[in-house]
């Protein structure tokens, strides 16, 4: 796939990832559905700042996501919606000019995936790409749509219709 196309798939999925954000109710973000689930808050955090995670990809040729010293703290759940918001269009633009500045070389390149140190994975940076960051994005954007549907909030559009917006 070419830059091009790597940059239209990107832009559908955050602009669909925007809309589901741009939907939470703010007065539930410390909501969860269950005792193991994360907050409202967490996943939507969560789901803002994916797109961080372009940049160490496309730059780096390994990371450990659970490193022996305990890596950075989590980061703490956004406290609105404007919040959400706001990160996730600061780390897509990012993501978007790293993805727009990388050559085929670097995206055919190895990428391992590390936990504690032991290799879970490796694959070239272009799959990494689609699978470890959109289609993560596209995975918590589905358990974000269930969050919300458990809420009674109206669930926007990201492939297609929803049953709350059928007419659209």
């Amino acid at each position: 796939m070419s830059v091009q196309g790597r940059l239209a798939a990107f832009d559908h999925i955050i602009a669909g990832s925007r809309a589901l954000l741009a939907a939470i109710p703010e007065h539930r973000l410390d909501w969860r559905p269950h005792a193991r689930s994360w907050t409202l808050g967490e996943l939507a955090t969560h789901l803002a700042n994916l797109p961080n995670w372009t940049m160490p990809t496309l730059a780096m040729s390994e990371f450990d996501i659970s490193p022996a010293d305990g890596g950075p703290p989590p980061m703490p759940a956004a406290g609105s919606t404007a919040e959400l918001l706001e990160a996730l269009d600061t780390s897509s633009a990012a993501a978007r000019a790293a993805i727009e500045g990388t050559s085929e070389d670097v995206f055919a390149g190895p990428w391992t995936m590390l936990v504690g140190g032991e290799a879970r994975f490796t694959l070239p940076k272009h799959v990494v790409l689609r699978t470890f960051i959109m289609d993560h994005m596209i995975h918590h954007r589905a358990q974000l749509g269930v969050y919300l549907r458990l809420l009674d909030v109206p669930v926007p559009q990201s492939f297609g219709p929803t049953a709350d917006f059928q007419d659209m």
